[in-house]
């Protein structure tokens, strides 16, 4: 199963958190990235005066220059892949039983079926993980892998087990995106979701300033 979204407001939450603030830095950000390309500072990185910003801007000018040439017609495509089990799977093959299970035995064969399950869909998530990778080799140019998510991070079922940025160029974006889309076609209990484009986030993490700067 796939889910590809295009929303600015899912990978804002799913990212970097959900406050006001949070969605007017990201919508800034992206509203920008329609046209020029853009290199993120962190959020809520502060400056007591526009005389240190400009101060910052010169010293740090070739580094920005270098990473917006590396950033430029490119952006990110977000892909996390999950593990997605039935709650209750069927039993393995295998002739009935000729009288009623006791309890104690049902229950084993159900653990069973359910480690069954698991095996096989962790065996389709590496199958799926193979196919991105194939994807990735020809359209993008560099990979940021970020924490699994989980608890309040975590959206929609499963148990997520891959959480990759792709730096792609806007070229081959939309190649990038169907071909990802489809990488759990034909195989059960793993689902891939993909986000994007965004402005590159996961590759604009420049050196910190020294610890001087303000």
């Amino acid at each position: 199963m796939t889910t590809p979204r295009r929303d600015g407001a899912t990978h804002s939450r799913s990212r970097h958190g959900s406050g006001p603030l949070v969605r007017a830095h990201h919508g800034v950000i992206e509203a920008l990235a329609t046209h020029t390309t853009v290199l993120p500072l962190r959020l809520a990185t502060v400056y007591r005066d526009e005389d240190r910003v400009r101060a910052m801007l010169h010293e740090r000018q070739a580094l920005f220059l270098d990473r917006l040439e590396r950033l430029e017609d490119h952006v990110e495509m977000g892909v996390k892949l999950y593990l997605d089990v039935s709650p209750d799977p069927s039993p393995p093959a295998g002739p009935a039983p000729d009288t009623p299970l006791s309890p104690g035995r049902a229950y084993l064969r159900h653990r069973r079926a359910e480690q069954h399950s698991r095996d096989d869909a962790q065996r389709a998530a590496e199958r799926a993980a193979e196919r991105i990778e194939a994807a990735a080799r020809t359209h993008a140019v560099e990979r940021a892998r970020h924490r699994i998510q989980e608890g309040e991070l975590a959206t929609g079922p499963g148990t997520n087990v891959s959480n990759d940025a792709y730096l792609v160029p806007t070229a081959h974006a939309d190649a990038f995106l169907t071909e990802v889309t489809h990488a759990t076609d034909g195989l059960t209990g793993v689902r891939v979701d993909v986000t994007g484009p965004w402005a590159p986030y996961s590759f604009a993490t420049l050196p910190d300033p020294d610890e001087n700067a303000p």
